[in-house]
């Protein structure tokens, strides 16, 4: 790997300072979202569109925005979501893979953090709050889905980043943003959806008096379009957020970085 060097003409502490506060914002996102998605999460559930088969021959009915017999509906926690996977590949691409594995594991910290707040504000003696019991409920229901969905589909989202980087030597980022997230964004619906519903009390939209796993496909689907959606119109955003920060922090985003060694090589260089 080679790594970087301050360009003639910048202070290596101006440069440093740079850096660390574009990673600061990128983590700050990423930390901040996540607090923001354990407290919505599951509280509402979005209809999208809904499909109802018409009865005797007669032909069924599309309605957008109503339930019906077959709803296309997503979960609120799942709009600023794909943010995240956003960050992490920014993250990978310019600071490395340890930095980007160590966000994640902040974020995993984060989640029991946000938990532990809610827990302690339900035991502690004070006014009867239906909303913030209805809130703490909830999120005590996915907490477990969301943490090892979390864990495991940021990870394999740095994971296939690099593996795409090194396997393309750095070229064709938006195979390796949009596949990496695409990977990563199926795991982490399946398995919010499926542990969600099988591990915990938390309510999903789903009639017990029918088939479940048709309608448990039918949520995974319609989230994982939402994020595959997300996914394919944050390329033109990765592809500018790119181009400007390669010249602000003087990284080539096409080598394979390690932030901390090439911070220590960038101040131990002779001047």
């Amino acid at each position: 790997m080679v790594l970087s060097t301050p360009s003639p003409g910048i202070d290596p502490a101006i440069l440093h300072l740079r850096r660390e506060r574009v990673f600061l914002v990128l983590a700050g996102l990423f930390l901040g979202t996540l607090a923001m998605l354990n407290i919505l999460g599951i509280s509402r559930f979005l209809v999208l569109a809904s499909y109802t088969p018409g009865e005797d021959g007669t032909e069924g009915v599309w309605a957008w925005g109503q339930w019906g017999k077959i709803s296309f509906a997503l979960a609120v926690g799942v709009l600023p979501y794909p943010v995240t996977f956003l960050c992490t590949d920014l993250v990978s691409e310019f600071y490395g893979r340890k930095r980007a594995n160590f966000m994640v594991f902040v974020g995993l910290l984060l989640n029991i953090w946000v938990i532990a707040i809610l827990w302690l504000g339900g035991v502690l003696p004070g006014t009867d709050s239906e909303a913030f019991f209805t809130i703490r409920s909830l999120a005590f229901g996915a907490v477990a889905a969301s943490m090892i969905a979390y864990l495991v589909a940021q990870l394999i989202d740095v994971h296939v980043f690099h593996f795409w980087k090194r396997l393309t030597k750095g070229k064709h980022l938006w195979l390796r943003n949009n596949g990496s997230t695409i990977v990563s964004q199926f795991v982490d619906t399946f398995a919010v959806i499926t542990i969600t519903y099988y591990f915990t009390s938390a309510d999903l939209p789903v009639d017990q008096e029918r088939a479940i796993w048709p309608q448990l496909w039918l949520l995974i689907a319609t989230g994982f379009v939402f994020k595959l959606v997300a996914a394919l119109v944050d390329t033109p955003v990765i592809y500018l957020a790119v181009a400007v920060l390669r010249k602000y922090l003087h990284l080539d985003p096409t080598r394979e970085h390690n932030a901390d060694v090439e911070e220590i090589q960038m101040f131990s260089s002779p001047q």
